[in-house]
């Protein structure tokens, strides 16, 4: 499976099946879907709320589903890949360890988030995952399901997971997490339009003050950063996807000053937006 490491986003998905891939740098809210990182090459920093972890090839990150989460390439060769799954229906059924899958289900029990490479047998199952899902062969759905169960099989044998915190700090943390959702879904559907700090603030009801320490705290970002990368990242997609101008593309994607588009997509992909272009043409061909 190859993805392309500038910060692109490509998709596969399948319509018979909870589960697709996809290759994201920007960070976002899960909902019901949870995700499983594949560090293919170079270093990797991930937020998930407010816990950072920062992996290297061969390594495997786990998120649940609902979890704050967003990565950075620390190198410009670094490759990785996700894929997104609705566990809850990937794992439906009754089975005699049914209470084994809804403690995870239900995040009773909590999955380790960083799952390195020299773990046993968990990395060539993700490698073998992830091939699946690339090369949809006769039957891959069989295969997917039952890796899933393989990777919920090795997790317990290796001891990766541990029991959630009491049920009153887990429903405090999950309000403070939940006010952010606002301010990112503000941000998904007004991106091309202006929004200043206090517009996002309003979204998660909190102060400007005490917004912006909360909101960099779980992301490792300023809200403002946070809104400009965001922006370039839409601006990928549409460098990848259409043919419209540099100066269109930076105009939808809410930036004003075509000029200070392209040096902030500079900074964060370092490069211009036309080669961006250039150089994802020459991958997918």
């Amino acid at each position: 499976m190859n993805f392309v490491s500038v910060g692109g986003l490509t998709s596969r998905s399948s319509s018979t099946m909870s589960i697709a891939t996809i290759h994201v740098s920007t960070c976002h809210i899960t909902g019901t879907w949870s995700t499983i990182d594949l560090v293919v090459r170079g270093t990797l920093t991930l937020s998930l709320n407010e816990t950072q972890i920062h992996a290297q090839a061969g390594d495997i990150i786990f998120i649940r589903d609902g979890v704050v989460h967003g990565g950075r390439p620390e190198t410009s060769d670094t490759i990785y890949g996700c894929i997104v799954f609705d566990m809850k229906k990937m794992l439906a059924g009754s089975h005699s360890f049914q209470d084994q899958i809804d403690d995870i289900l239900k995040h009773i029990t909590l999955i380790s988030k960083h799952i390195p490479s020299n773990t046993p047998d968990i990395p060539k199952i993700m490698q073998y995952l992830f091939r699946s899902m690339a090369e949809e062969y006769p039957g891959y759905e069989l295969v997917v399901t039952g890796l899933l169960y393989s990777f919920l099989g090795l997790v317990r044998r290796h001891g990766l997971y541990h029991q959630a915190d009491p049920l009153a700090l887990r429903e405090y943390k999950r309000k403070r997490i939940t006010q952010l959702k606002q301010t990112f879904n503000l941000i998904d559907s007004n991106y091309p339009q202006p929004l200043t700090l206090a517009d996002l603030a309003k979204a998660a009801n909190l102060s400007p003050n005490y917004f912006c320490r909360f909101f960099q705290k779980i992301t490792h970002h300023s809200p403002i950063d946070y809104l400009n990368r965001y922006r370039v990242e839409m601006a990928c997609l549409k460098l990848a996807h259409t043919n419209d101008s540099i100066t269109n593309i930076a105009l939808a994607c809410g930036f004003n000053d075509v000029s200070y588009f392209i040096k902030l997509f500079h900074r964060y992909k370092e490069t211009s937006p036309l080669k961006y272009r250039q150089l994802i043409k020459s991958h997918s061909k």
